[in-house]
C-alpha cells in the first residue's frame, strides 16, 4: 500500500509521519513541494504518485483572516480538497480528510453527533464545510474526521501561547463560556492509522466521523490546568492559575465568530473501532512533560 500524506509541516502531519509508517510505503509532502491553491500542481503530484491512500492533513487554518481572505480559504479548503477526492474516486484510492467543529454554530445544548446540521458561522468554517461537501458529492471513498481545540509539542498552538505569557506578564484573561475537548495530534495521528487499518480490512466504513479526546473544559479550564501543571514541574511563570481571569467571549473581540459549544460526540468511531478515547488531561500532562 503506497501513502501519501500532504501537509508534514503542520501539528496533525508531523505526527502522522510516524503513525503512517508501519502501514506502506509512505511519501511525505510540505508547503515548500506542493502549494495547494496551484491545482495543476496537484493534480500532477496525484498521478505522479498514484497513491492507494491520499491523507490530507494540510489545511488553511488561519481563522481570523479568513474573514478577509475567504477566497483564499476555499481554494485551500474546499477546492484543493475536491480535486483530492475527484481523483480518489476515478482512481480507486481512499481519501482521508480532516475537518472541525466549526462547521456547526455552537448552538446546541449536548455533544454535536455527525448527522447534526451543519451551521459554520465563519469563513474557515464555510471553507471546511465546503470541504466535506465536496467529498461527499464526489461518492469517492473517504473518511472525514471532525476534530477540535487541536494541540501538539510541534508547532504553535493555544497552550504553548498560553504558558508564553503567562511567563512574561503578571496577569492573564481568557475566555471561560467557550466548551470543546482539547485534542492531541498525538491521539489523531494514533487514531487515523488505526482507522485505515480497519477500513482496509473492511472493518470500518466510510464516512464522516468525530474524533477528540474526552471530556470536556473551557478556554480558562484548560490555561489553568496547563499553568498548574508547568508549575508542579518546575516551570518558573509569573502567573498562577488561580491568578487567570475568567472573562466572557464579548471581552474578548475576535474577527471570526467561534462556537460556544465544540463538543464532539465520538461514540460512533470509538464504537466502531473498538476504543476508549482517552481523556485530554493525558496528553496535556504529555505536552508540559515534553516542554518541562
Amino acid at each position: 500500500m503506497k501513502i501519501l500524506l500532504i501537509g508534514k509541516n503542520g501539528q496533525v502531519g508531523h505526527e502522522l509521519q510516524r503513525t503512517l509508517l508501519p502501514l506502506g510505503e509512505l511519501v511525505v509532502l510540505g508547503r515548500d513541494a506542493l502549494d495547494l491553491s496551484d491545482s495543476a500542481a496537484l493534480n500532477q503530484v496525484l498521478e505522479s504518485q498514484a497513491a492507494d491512500v491520499i491523507v490530507n492533513a494540510s489545511a488553511y487554518t488561519a481563522v481570523d483572516r479568513a474573514e478577509a481572505d475567504e477566497a483564499g480559504a476555499m481554494a485551500v479548503n474546499a477546492a484543493a480538497v475536491s480535486a483530492m477526492a475527484a481523483y480518489a474516486r476515478s482512481h480507486d484510492a481512499l481519501l482521508v480528510h480532516y475537518s472541525t467543529d466549526y462547521v456547526f454554530d455552537g448552538d446546541k445544548q449536548a455533544p454535536y453527533i455527525e448527522d447534526d446540521a451543519t451551521a459554520p458561522q465563519s469563513a474557515y468554517g464555510r471553507s471546511k464545510r465546503a470541504g466535506e461537501e465536496a467529498i461527499l458529492a464526489s461518492a469517492c471513498k473517504a473518511l472525514v474526521f471532525r476534530t477540535s481545540w487541536v494541540f501538539s509539542v510541534h508547532g504553535g498552538n493555544f497552550i504553548k501561547t498560553m504558558l508564553r505569557l503567562a511567563g512574561e506578564r503578571d496577569s492573564l484573561n481568557v475566555v471561560a463560556d467557550q466548551f470543546g475537548a482539547p485534542t492531541s495530534a498525538e491521539l489523531i495521528a494514533d487514531v487515523t492509522a488505526l482507522a485505515i487499518a480497519a477500513y482496509r480490512r473492511g472493518a470500518l466504513a466510510d464516512g464522516i466521523y468525530h474524533l477528540t479526546a474526552a471530556g470536556e473544559t473551557s478556554w480558562h479550564g484548560l490555561a489553568s490546568y496547563a499553568i498548574e501543571r508547568a508549575q508542579a514541574r518546575g516551570l518558573a511563570l509569573k502567573v498562577a492559575a488561580a491568578q487567570i481571569k475568567p472573562i466572557p467571549t464579548e471581552a474578548y473581540p475576535l474577527p471570526a465568530r467561534r462556537p460556544r459549544n465544540s463538543r464532539l460526540d465520538t461514540s460512533k468511531l470509538s464504537s466502531a473501532l473498538d476504543l476508549q478515547m482517552p481523556a485530554w488531561q493525558v496528553y496535556v500532562d504529555r505536552l508540559i512533560d515534553q516542554l518541562s
